[in-house]
């Protein structure tokens, strides 16, 4: 029987470890690209290419920023609408219910000119603060774990 560890879907984190540890980058540049990989990865619309152009114009490295949007694009999105709803819900004083409810009756009946109407607006500005906040936080929380494990790598 396999173990855990030898699936392909562990040798793939580990492959996308190895890398960041040895990218020949300051701990600094690659730990910050990896973070703002990571937070453009979970906005929904954003992704590699935004981590990409991003990264380079804040002169961060590019391949972090690259491998940790890939890491968190789509899937957690997905994962943390919820979190993302129930933020936003409380900024806004909204009930989180109410705006999961219209987010998907919204989703299934989309037509072009309900973007302009006031109703739309009310649902998608706390969903978009939401994952705003959510997408800052892991970014921030990406970016000192990969800091610090960098730094310990790094020092051996």
């Amino acid at each position: 029987m396999r173990k855990f560890t030898d699936c392909a879907c562990s040798q793939f984190f580990r492959n996308i470890f190895f890398s960041l540890v040895k990218i020949n980058d300051t701990t600094q540049r690659v730990a910050l690209g990896f973070g703002l990989g990571v937070t453009l990865g979970i906005i929904p619309g954003t992704g590699p290419i935004a981590a990409l152009v991003m990264a380079a114009l804040l002169k961060l490295n590019r391949a972090a920023a690259l491998a940790g949007s890939i890491l968190t694009n789509t899937w957690m999105s997905l994962v943390m609408f919820l979190v993302a709803v129930k933020i936003g819900a409380a900024v806004f004083n909204i009930q989180w219910q109410e705006i999961k409810a219209q987010w998907f009756f919204l989703m299934e009946d989309f037509r072009w000119q309900d973007i302009f109407s006031l109703g739309f607006f009310k649902i998608i500005f706390p969903v978009l603060f939401g994952y705003a906040v959510v997408s800052l936080l892991c970014g921030i929380a990406a970016y000192a774990v990969l800091f610090v494990i960098l730094k310990m790598f790094r020092h051996r």
